[in-house]
C-alpha cells in the first residue's frame, strides 16, 4: 500500500501492467476502496469522538500535520517522482475543499449523533461524485448500477433521524458532504501517478488551510491533554484512507470508487454503538445490510 520504489523496476512494471488489465484493474480499485471505507471509518470516530471535547479545526490541524507527514515520508523513502504542476494543483485545490469540510465534519460529529452525522455527509459526498462520474465517463452496467441505488439507499436509512425534529450537527453534515464531493472530484483529475505526493499535497493544503482558520480566530479551545495523540492518530489513519481513495481513482471508475469508499458510515455507527452505546435502530440496521449487498453488485461491473 506504500508504492514500489524505483529501486525495482521489474516489479513497478509487474504491478503497472497488472492495473492496465481491465478485470483486475476493476478488482485492484475495489480493494483500494474497501481499504479506504476501513481507514475513513475508524478515523472518523476517532476524530468524532475527539472533538466533543477538543476543537474541531485545531484538531483537523493536528491531523492534517501527521497525515502530510506520513505521505511526504513514505513518497521519500520510495523514490517516488513529484507530480506535474497541473496535477498538484488538483491535489492542493482537493486538500483545500477536503481539509475544510473534515473540520466541519468533525465538529457536526461531535453536536450530533454519530450515527446520523457521518451518513448524511456521505450520501451527499458520493451522490455528486457519483453523478460526475456517470456524466464523464458513461453509465456504468446494470448491476453495479443497481449496487449505487442500493449503497445510497443504506447510507440514508442508516442516517434516518428517528424523532420528527431536525437534529443537531445536520447542516454542517450536509456543508461537509458538498467539500468531500469536491474533493473526490478533484483528486480523480489529479491524474493516475505518483499517488504518495498526491496524497501528501492534498493533506498538505488541507493543513494551510485548517491551520491559517485556526491561527486568524484563535480557535485553540477547548482541548484536552490525550486530544493531541488522537489528533495525530486520527491524521494518520485518516491519510492512509485519502492514499487508497488515490489509487482507487486511478486504476478504477470514479463512481465505483466514492460509492464504496462512502460506506465508512456503516463503520463509524458500528464503532459508536461498541465503544460509546449509541442506538442502533432498527432502519439502521437495515441500511447497513443493504450497504454489505451493494459490495458484491458494485464488484459485478
Amino acid at each position: 500500500m506504500t508504492g514500489v520504489s524505483a529501486a525495482n523496476p521489474h516489479r513497478r512494471a509487474t504491478l503497472d501492467s497488472l492495473d492496465q488489465m481491465p478485470g483486475t484493474a476493476q478488482f485492484v480499485s475495489i480493494f483500494y476502496a474497501l481499504g479506504a471505507f476501513l481507514s475513513w471509518g475508524i478515523s472518523d470516530f476517532v476524530g468524532g469522538y475527539t472533538a466533543r471535547r477538543f476543537n474541531s479545526f485545531y484538531l483537523a490541524a493536528l491531523g492534517h500535520l501527521s497525515g502530510t507527514a506520513l505521505m511526504a515520508a513514505l513518497a521519500l523513502a520510495n523514490h517516488e517522482a513529484l507530480p506535474s504542476l497541473l496535477h498538484l494543483r488538483w491535489a492542493f485545490a482537493a486538500g483545500a475543499c477536503g481539509g475544510v469540510a473534515l473540520a466541519l465534519f468533525y465538529r457536526a460529529l461531535a453536536q450530533g449523533n454519530m450515527g446520523l452525522a457521518a451518513p448524511v455527509s456521505a450520501v451527499l459526498g458520493a451522490a455528486i461524485p457519483v453523478a460526475f462520474g456517470m456524466f464523464t465517463e458513461g453509465l456504468p452496467k446494470a448491476l453495479p448500477t443497481a449496487g449505487f441505488v442500493l449503497a445510497l439507499g443504506g447510507i440514508w436509512m442508516v442516517s434516518r433521524p428517528e424523532s420528527g425534529r431536525r437534529p443537531e450537527g445536520l447542516a454542517l453534515a450536509m456543508i461537509a458532504g458538498f467539500g468531500f464531493a469536491l474533493f473526490f472530484i478533484f483528486i480523480k483529475q489529479a491524474g493516475n501517478g505518483a499517488a504518495l505526493w498526491i496524497a501528501a499535497s492534498s493533506r498538505g493544503a488541507s493543513l494551510v488551510a485548517t491551520g491559517l482558520i485556526t491561527l486568524v480566530g484563535r480557535k485553540f479551545t477547548p482541548v484536552y491533554p490525550l486530544g493531541f495523540g488522537l489528533g495525530l492518530l486520527a491524521g494518520c489513519v485518516d491519510v492512509t484512507g485519502t492514499f487508497l481513495f488515490v489509487r482507487a481513482s486511478q486504476t478504477g471508475r470514479l463512481d465505483t470508487a466514492v460509492i464504496l469508499s462512502s460506506l465508512y458510515p456503516a463503520l463509524t455507527v458500528l464503532l459508536a454503538r461498541v465503544f460509546l452505546g449509541e442506538r442502533f435502530t432498527r432502519w439502521k440496521t437495515i441500511g447497513m445490510v443493504a450497504t454489505l449487498v451493494a459490495v458484491p453488485l458494485i464488484a459485478a461491473g
